[in-house]
């Protein structure tokens, strides 16, 4: 990021022992750890608590990775693959703690997902990968035929997924984190000396930290040229209807390898997201959260194509900024010119899919040296 010389007066210098930079769902989180192991934590946020695409998403609490599963073994391997499902699933376990402590305050149904196929080839994808995550005891069924009636060709059903409100769940990791939050206040460079002091220079501080851990996902390249092409700015959007009279599903969908989403509300409303894989010119490498007219097109199609019960007119139209990496996969590690600053980074869309027990590594790596396995950004060079 830039700062003109109107904004270049030197702000105080406040001493921290933990900062994190971001306070969205993964610095929420690696604050919570933090502070769990004694650390004095304090997040600074560009906006507010989570603005940005934690609550920008469609709130699906699933376990995943981000291709169909025999795929993945193939574009990982089989080692790998098991690893990020083991992040996914330690992920949900910690959400779930963090909802049970927020004594009611963050709305969550436990009602299953289903990986839902659009044509006959994708059927047979799906049925290879269905074999693949039953082999490897995953808790799954294979529907060969469409569970919804609503023109697909099978499913993978996962029943312990389900959904929630992300902005509220944020908002409760905050708090369960105990961090000081200083919101409002963008980060324009940060540095580390020779001596090892690290300075991070926002907009009302120049904090002096002993760690700092980025979890600035998809802006990551503003601050450091480390993340340039290692992590790109992808724009995802989604519509919801006004109420309905009665719910038209009653799970967590996604289909077309992951390209389209859609989800009932806890107000009633059909929410349906994707259209990015038309579009992927118009949505890649930006940071605009807008919506755009192609992308909506492909949503308004969707909803007439797979939902024509649905007459309820669209109520809202957003969009949000994810970070994807090259192969898809989250990045934690520390920059290579400044050992006492971290990252986690780089979720692809998956944040609430690997956020947690990616926080969770990240975190060790940084106060116990552990490794943080296959999310291990070395891996990209």
């Amino acid at each position: 990021m830039t700062v003109s010389i109107w904004q270049a007066d030197t702000p105080p210098v406040r001493e921290v022992d933990f900062l994190v930079v971001g306070a969205g769902l993964i610095g929420c989180a690696s604050a919570y750890f933090a502070a769990q192991a004694g650390r004095q934590v304090v997040i600074t946020e560009a906006m507010d608590i989570a603005l940005g695409a934690s609550s920008r998403n469609a709130g699906f609490m699933i376990s995943s990775v981000d291709a169909y599963y025999h795929h993945a073994i193939e574009k990982y391997g089989h080692d790998v693959t098991r690893e990020i499902w083991d992040i996914a699933q330690r992920s949900q376990t910690l959400w779930q703690e963090f909802i049970s402590r927020a004594g009611g305050t963050v709305t969550f149904q436990r009602i299953g997902s289903l990986l839902l196929a659009e044509s006959e080839a994708e059927a047979a994808d799906l049925a290879q990968a269905a074999e693949a995550m039953l082999k490897d005891g995953l808790n799954i069924i294979h529907h060969k035929t469409d569970p919804l009636n609503r023109g697909y060709y099978a499913a993978i059903e996962q029943p312990n997924d389900g959904a929630v409100q992300p902005f509220k769940l944020v908002h409760a990791i905050c708090q369960q984190s105990g961090a000081e939050v200083v919101s409002n206040n963008e980060l324009y460079r940060i540095e580390q000396t020779d001596d090892g002091e690290v300075f991070a220079y926002t907009r009302q501080f120049t904090f002096k930290a002993k760690q700092v851990l980025l979890c600035t996902n998809a802006y990551s390249p503003r601050f450091h040229n480390y993340f340039v092409g290692k992590v790109v700015p992808t724009r995802a959007q989604v519509l919801v209807t006004e109420p309905l009279e009665k719910p038209v599903l009653n799970t967590c969908g996604y289909s077309d390898y992951g390209y389209m989403y859609y989800r009932m509300t806890f107000d009633n409303r059909l929410l349906i997201g994707g259209g990015r894989k038309q579009n992927i010119p118009l949505e890649n490498d930006t940071t605009e959260d807008r919506v755009t007219d192609p992308v909506q097109r492909v949503l308004n199609s969707y909803l007439k194509q797979h939902f024509p019960d649905v007459t309820a007119p669209v109520s809202r139209r957003w969009a949000g900024i994810m970070g994807f990496t090259p192969d898809n996969l989250p990045l934690v590690g520390f920059l290579p010119d400044m050992p006492d600053v971290g990252f986690a980074v780089g979720f692809t869309g998956h944040g609430l899919s690997l956020g947690a027990g990616t926080a969770e590594r990240a975190v060790n790596m940084m106060l116990h040296g552990t490794h943080p396995g296959a999310v291990d950004a070395k891996r990209l060079g």
